[in-house]
């Protein structure tokens, strides 16, 4: 058991070694410092970090995850149909779609959804 032990212990260092050198001889660490460089939404990240983005492009991620949460609660009810009060979940269900209709309406009059540059 010890023996397997040490040699596991062996292999691993040897395989540890191997991966440093190979990877200090490498080119690719210098050439391809741009692609390993991580990208997030078009922002550049050797740039300064506190540059300011578009309260447009805020607003319309927020009704996106606000429409992408509804549908998530809205497709349940297509199941409990059938085990509850139809009347109770249907009443339920325009109500909540009601809200959200008017918070539509609401956002579109404030002008959240008119995309200008």
């Amino acid at each position: 058991m010890k023996m397997l032990m040490f040699t596991m212990m062996m292999l691993l260092t040897l395989m540890f070694i191997l991966t440093f050198i190979l990877n200090l001889t490498s080119k690719k660490s210098i050439i391809d410092r741009e692609k390993s460089s991580p990208f997030e939404c078009g922002f550049d990240p050797k740039n300064c970090s506190r540059l300011p983005f578009s309260l447009q492009f805020f607003l319309i991620a927020i009704i996106f995850l606000i429409f992408d949460i509804e549908i998530a609660l809205l497709l349940p009810l297509i199941t409990i149909m059938k085990i509850s009060n139809p009347a109770v979940m249907m009443t339920t269900s325009l109500i909540f779609v009601l809200i959200l209709l008017l918070g539509l309406f609401h956002e579109w009059k404030q002008g959240a959804l008119n995309w200008s540059y």
